[in-house]
């Protein structure tokens, strides 16, 4: 523990958005910064060398293995929910597609009570943030920024075959999915540099870790905030068994992401009074929609075998001789196989002429994806995930008692709203067709299970069966005016009700962006950070 345990600051959670901000923030040496993680340093050759992040899911390598509760709507399994438990979060495990979502989403935000979120003014925030490689700086893209956006460097040729069968099914090329026009089908967009995993660390944290100014506490486990009246004035946090505290001259800022953040908040007495209560916890404030408005993008997954070793990944001799040779060309030159993000192209569609924007997003991965890879075959094959780009279902999260260890209950109920499982199965009907178009038979194999797109009962039996999450879980603390009772924050992040407390990450979201969500996470700790900077200024 550093000597001082009083900062300007304290960010708890250096995940995607507490990196932007201890980055930031930390570049006024007027000011100084606190950072707590409860996972390790970002270290690991897994995190960096982008291939490795398979591993980290399955094997709780980095990660929180969350479970949900028992979910009806996919037979009653219970839905695998890893977030990131390191340096740069769920940044540091994720596939790395950098996906903005469509300016509808942002629109919507403000029409919900959110000014200053629309998508005119969040665009500076993307363009701050990035130095984009793909398409170079323009009236939507960014150069100079600290997150490196490019496109793979050894792409596999299964993706060009895809994005053939995708133009024959009718869906076009898009020139950019993060600029003027999303829909269509694309090669993905990834946050690498030279290589390498560009996580919200690398961008943000790494470079500036001998700032004087900046203090990084690695291993340490938010457990309660601690409030002077209705003001935070610091928190408490344990390392190993031993609790410590520090504490926040200007502001506590929460960044422990969709499901850390409502815990937090629930343990320290500000959420669901009744709900408090009955597990003991004294009551600070009353905020009913803390963990409620729990959204996630559900993903069917359809597999097929393949003989192609060469353009998928796979358990055979082929396939793991070319993973060794792999790792000594990605050790030499930061090419080939080990610079696969494995989710290398996808598409953006409508199910209906009368959507207003896409509602399925597709992700070809290059390889057997079963159960999150937690399932294993032998042989080659290649999957698509398509995903529900905006689902209506609603579900929670709830603490399961008053150990900031303990599981949480986390409960998405999937499928809970009728229109999700019929956009998705139309979205998947439209997806068999662009599997079975000519332009794959080079590479398709048989379905590992097969689904018949003309029998509605067996397709939706085949979504249920494989569906979960697509990793992108938000809303638990909802941006909103403070009429309504179900928000959490108000447009400037600030907890309604509390003083010295904001939550600046994917928590924050009223509603889900129109794809993957590292990239509006990261804009929302920029926009966080001209927030606090203009709420110190008009204060002095």
């Amino acid at each position: 523990m550093p000597d001082s345990t009083e900062f300007d600051y304290v960010i708890v959670g250096a995940g995607s958005a507490g990196c932007v901000l201890a980055g930031r923030l930390s570049e006024d040496r007027n000011v100084s910064v606190c950072l707590l993680e409860s996972g390790g340093p970002d270290s690991s050759v897994l995190v960096h060398a982008p291939l490795g992040f398979v591993l980290a899911a399955p094997t709780g390598l980095n990660a929180w293995m969350f479970e949900t509760e028992p979910q009806p709507g996919l037979g009653g399994r219970r839905g695998f929910q890893p977030r990131g438990r390191t340096l740069g979060g769920s940044s540091s495990i994720n596939a790395m597609v950098y996906c903005r979502g469509h300016r509808n989403d942002y629109d919507r935000w403000a029409e919900l009570g959110n000014p200053g979120w629309d998508y005119d003014r969040v665009l500076p925030l993307f363009k701050r943030a990035e130095h984009c490689e793909c398409v170079g700086a323009n009236d939507y893209r960014g150069s100079g920024g600290p997150l490196n956006v490019a496109y793979l460097r050894s792409p596999s040729p299964l993706n060009d075959a895809f994005l053939a069968a995708c133009e024959a099914a009718g869906i076009p090329r898009t020139p950019d999915y993060n600029g003027a026009q999303q829909e269509g089908c694309w090669h993905a967009q990834v946050t690498q540099k030279g290589g390498e995993r560009c996580s919200a660390a690398t961008a943000y944290l790494t470079p500036n870790l001998g700032r004087p100014n900046l203090i990084v506490l690695t291993r340490a486990q938010a457990a309660k905030i601690e409030f002077d009246g209705r003001r935070a004035t610091g928190v408490q946090f344990l390392v190993g068994r031993e609790l410590r505290r520090v504490r926040a001259r200007r502001e506590l800022i929460l960044s422990a992401g969709a499901y850390g953040s409502p815990q937090l908040l629930m343990l320290s007495g500000i959420g669901h009074g009744a709900d408090l209560q009955a597990l003991g916890v004294p009551l600070v404030h009353e905020l009913a929609g803390v963990g409620q408005n729990l959204q996630d993008h559900i993903t069917a997954t359809l597999i097929w075998r393949s003989d192609r070793d060469d353009a998928t990944f796979g358990i055979s001799v082929p396939g793991v001789s070319r993973v060794v040779r792999a790792i000594f060309e990605w050790r030499r030159q930061r090419t080939g196989l080990i610079t696969s993000n494995v989710a290398e192209s996808g598409a953006f569609f409508r199910t209906r002429p009368d959507v207003l924007a896409p509602d399925i997003e597709l992700l070809l991965v290059v390889g057997i994806v079963d159960d999150h890879t937690r399932k294993r075959h032998l042989g080659h094959g290649y999957s698509l995930h398509v995903t529900l780009a905006r689902p209506r279902s609603r579900g929670e999260v709830r603490l399961s008692g008053t150990d900031p260890r303990a599981p949480l209950r986390i409960d998405p109920r999937y499928f809970s709203h009728p229109d999700d499982m019929a956009t998705l199965m139309a979205g998947t009907r439209k997806s068999l067709e662009i599997m079975n178009a000519v332009p794959l038979a080079a590479y398709r194999g048989k379905m590992l299970y097969p689904i018949d797109a003309d029998d509605p009962d067996d397709l939706e039996r085949g979504i249920r069966r494989s569906a979960d999450t697509e990793y992108h879980p938000i809303g638990t603390c909802r941006m909103g005016p403070a009429a309504d009772p179900m928000s959490v924050v108000a447009a400037d992040l600030r907890v309604h009700g509390i003083d010295g407390l904001r939550v600046v990450d994917a928590s924050i979201m009223p509603n889900l962006t129109s794809g993957n969500t590292n990239a509006p996470t990261i804009m929302i700790a920029e926009k966080a950070v001209d927030l606090i900077r203009g709420a110190w200024r008009a204060a002095t």
